[in-house]
């Protein structure tokens, strides 16, 4: 549990969705304790009324209850009181908390009502930055045209007219790598990225800053990643026109190859990583939360003489979790499973050091195409292994983060 510290200081945080992030944002938020006030807009009416929203937000099949995950087993058994059903409001744990239940458009949400200047939304249904906060569908910048200052969204930008460039007030930071790099006179449209480039580019950082980016001649990276909700629990007909059979498949049954955008959103948080060949891929496999990058990278030390080995690799990244990434870098020397990061606070993610591995080799090099001279270069295969957990521990509590440092920002 992150420490309770600033007391409300940063008035009010709007949610905009209570899905996974949305709802694990709010249980960060109330052991934060940063805003005196949070307003989630879930946009339609939930069971039976306020009661049954409470106990929603109460209970979680992965992580257990809100009180434990404030106070531990021995807290109390309940912390939500003072449910008004009329104004859609309760506290929690202190913490004033009203629920709006009428607009799903993000233009028609009552944020400048509530006094909401930062809102996040975590909906996954709006990420085109470029869109029309007026749009009859519903648009990101909505959120601004309700009266909303600055929208954050748990997820990577995606422009659907590839003829548009990225528009000037809108950025992609990651906590810890590039967030200082917002500015509340310029940006007001922020995307914190994936739980998987978050998880990446704390992976990526510290071997630019210590290596170079010219001595990684390629990378590439794998997630094993957790089931999301946008997944089938059982198999369905695609709908037309679908092109990937597979995310039709049921989750519970299969291990399913599909898509990720980290690479392209890897390049916006660390600008080097343009100049180094990079493809990334991602499985989904029947697991909650829990998910494990595996990187592999193509090394050529500075020095021909000299090859970069395991024990060098693992010392970066100690060495980074030990100063200047010992809020988002966690070194581990155990042998770790899935399920041991699953809740994992204050970690962007976890090396498992064990398991790294580096191979050198001569890589022959023919300068040019049948001149029958060959240059030769050691080259070093590394393989990294960095745990995350894509809900609360990792990229929930990095948002969280973020939201703080943001608002702090617009003081």
């Amino acid at each position: 549990m992150t420490e309770n510290r600033n007391n409300g200081e940063m008035g009010t945080l709007g949610i905009n969705g209570m899905g996974r992030i949305g709802k694990l944002s709010l249980w960060y938020h109330i052991s934060r304790k940063a805003f005196s006030e949070i307003v989630i807009n879930l946009g339609r009416e939930a069971g039976k009324g306020l009661e049954d929203i409470a106990t929603f937000i109460e209970k979680d099949s992965s992580y257990g209850r809100l009180s434990n995950y404030l106070y531990g087993i021995n807290g109390p058994s309940r912390i939500i009181e003072n449910l008004d059903e009329a104004n859609g409001t309760m506290t929690i744990d202190g913490v004033n908390v009203k629920i709006l239940r009428k607009a799903r458009n993000p233009k028609d949400i009552a944020w400048g009502e509530n006094g909401a200047r930062l809102v996040v939304d975590s909906t996954g249904a709006f990420t085109d930055p470029t869109v029309p906060g007026d749009n009859p569908k519903g648009a990101l910048r909505g959120h601004l045209e309700a009266g909303a200052e600055v929208v954050i969204l748990s997820a990577p930008f995606k422009i659907k007219d590839k003829a548009l460039n990225m528009p000037n007030d809108a950025i992609t930071t990651v906590m810890g790598i590039n967030d200082e790099e917002f500015d509340p006179r310029q940006h007001k449209v922020l995307s914190a990225a994936s739980c998987t480039t978050t998880c990446l580019s704390h992976m990526m950082k510290p071997l630019i800053d210590h290596l170079g980016a010219d001595e990684i001649l390629s990378a590439s990276m794998v997630t094993i990643h957790a089931t999301t909700s946008s997944q089938n629990v059982l198999d369905a007909v695609p709908k037309a026109g679908a092109s990937d059979l597979r995310k039709t498949r049921s989750v519970m049954n299969n291990i399913i190859l599909t898509s990720t955008g980290a690479a392209e959103a890897l390049k916006l948080v660390i600008p080097e990583m343009s100049g180094i060949g990079f493809m990334a891929e991602s499985v989904r496999i029947p697991t909650s939360s829990g998910s494990l990058v595996i990187l592999t990278l193509n090394l050529q030390a500075d020095d021909p003489d000299r090859s970069i080995r395991r024990a060098e690799i693992n010392n970066i990244y100690k060495t980074a979790a030990e100063g200047p990434y010992k809020d988002y870098i966690i070194y581990s020397e155990e042998q770790n499973v899935s399920s041991d990061i699953v809740g994992f606070p204050k970690a962007a993610t976890v090396i498992e050091s064990s398991e790294t591995h580096t191979r050198t080799a001569m890589m022959r090099v023919q300068p040019t195409h049948d001149s029958g001279h060959f240059l030769e270069a050691p080259v070093t295969q590394a393989v990294v292994f960095g745990w995350y957990d894509n809900e609360l521990g990792s990229y929930t509590n990095m948002l969280g983060e973020r939201t703080v440092s943001l608002a702090r920002r617009m003081l």
